[in-house]
């Protein structure tokens, strides 16, 4: 099993990275002492941050919405995942508790202002692509949709062999792969488009993934991806 980007998604975002944690045999049960604490601290700096700056021009932000204009996606209809959380923080609203890995990547994204995302490993079927939608990509359900819709074509998404596990790229995860308290295999994403390089993406990834082993324990490692490194094994 394979996480791979396609050469046509650096074909479109030559400098896109990814930076990768695996984990195997974790516990993401429970709430342990600070997760919650450590994300209201960021969830605060943010909200002081933001108060004079425009979301929409941040260094961090505006590449995102550039990118979603390219592939045909309205940033205003389909904010990237960092803009929808620093918009939600910034109106005084605390993230809600879904369970510690989530807690944990949305402390990393909103302390590096990066999108991060994760999905169940025991619930992907194949490989893992980050890839351009054709035109008849499976229907998916996301996350608090009732019913499934298919990815547009030209949209960029990742996929296993059953179809779509997040649309718009970081804009909104199936329910299929979703992490749950349950979830003992993950696999963690952190992106970045210039500005945000390789060594940023880098330390974003082991800054948390010494969150993942300080608080659910198991087996971690990591790993970043671009146009040289395309590839990484999750198995």
């Amino acid at each position: 099993m394979f996480l791979r980007v396609t050469p046509e998604i650096f074909a479109a975002f030559p400098d896109t990275v990814l930076g990768v944690v695996i984990a195997h045999g974790i516990d993401n049960a429970g709430e342990p002492a600070g997760v919650l604490a450590d994300l209201r601290q960021e969830e605060a700096r943010v909200r002081e941050a933001f108060a004079s700056i425009s979301i929409p021009e941040h260094l961090h932000i505006a590449p995102w919405r550039e990118a979603y204009r390219r592939f045909g996606a309205k940033p205003k209809d389909y904010p990237s995942s960092i803009e929808n959380l620093v918009r939600r923080v910034s109106k005084g609203h605390a993230l809600p508790h879904i369970n510690t890995l989530v807690d944990l990547y949305n402390t990393i994204s909103l302390r590096y202002l990066v999108p991060v995302g994760g999905e169940d490993l025991d619930r992907i079927e194949g490989d893992v692509r980050l890839a351009i939608a054709g035109d008849a990509e499976a229907p998916v359900r996301l996350l608090g949709e009732p019913e499934e819709r298919a990815p547009r074509s030209g949209e960029v998404i990742y996929k296993d062999d059953l179809g779509a596990i997040c649309r718009r790229w970081n804009w909104k995860e199936a329910d299929r792969t979703k992490l749950t308290p349950d979830t003992r295999k993950a696999f963690l994403v952190i992106e970045g488009l210039p500005p945000v390089g390789r060594e940023k993406v880098a330390e974003a990834t082991e800054a948390l993934a010494a969150l993942v082993r300080t608080h659910c324990g198991g087996e971690v490692r990591t790993a970043v991806l671009d146009r040289n490194e395309p590839e990484i094994a999750l198995a």
